[in-house]
């Protein structure tokens, strides 16, 4: 199908244009948001992000060139999505510490124990903990410090950093299966 008769579609709020415009220019998409973002999901996300803001702008908005209009969409969804992910609070090393706690506290835990209650006993756990130890996972896993941050502001190696961070998550893991909190 053509660009006008894709155009026709939008004008008409008929729903099958976003079908049209999806087998038309989905690759190109996808291509151009690859190029800018490094997961998948990011990418697929601002395509369909840059569908829907074309659903919304046509009419009253009516492009000469419907490529153009829907890759400068595109590329700039995936750059304001890159923008974001590369957030100081967001940065991949975060992603990483926030993954390592996942393995102690599961998000399949059932709706017996609230997000303040679980802070509860996080808190609690690290209060029986050795300062240092309490400390290093603070600054891992509230401030998002790096391996190699913490190994340089404890004095340590960063592989013992890791290993007692490791241990602090396995006691914790136990703790909190003693208090109840896996099912």
């Amino acid at each position: 199908m053509d660009d006008a008769s894709i155009m026709e579609l939008f004008r008409k709020r008929d729903e099958s244009a976003i079908a049209e415009l999806r087998l038309k220019y989905g690759r190109l998409c996808l291509y151009i948001t690859g190029n800018i973002l490094s997961q998948r999901e990011d990418a697929e996300e601002c395509v369909n992000s840059a569908y829907f803001d074309v659903w919304q702008n046509i009419p009253p908005d009516s492009p000469d060139d419907l490529k153009t209009y829907l890759c400068r969409i595109v590329k700039n969804k995936a750059i304001d999505r890159l923008k974001y992910n590369s957030a100081e609070k967001r940065n991949p090393q975060l992603t990483v510490s926030l993954d390592e706690l996942s393995e102690c506290i599961p998000d399949n835990r059932g709706e017996e124990v609230s997000a303040e209650e679980l802070a509860g006993l996080i808190s609690r756990f690290l209060r029986t903990q050795e300062e240092r130890r309490r400390r290093l996972f603070v600054r891992r896993y509230w401030y998002g410090d790096s391996l190699r941050e913490l190994a340089e502001l404890f004095g340590m190696n960063e592989r013992t950093v890791a290993t007692d961070l490791y241990r602090t998550r396995e006691k914790l893991k136990a703790f909190l299966q003693e208090e109840g909190y896996y099912g």
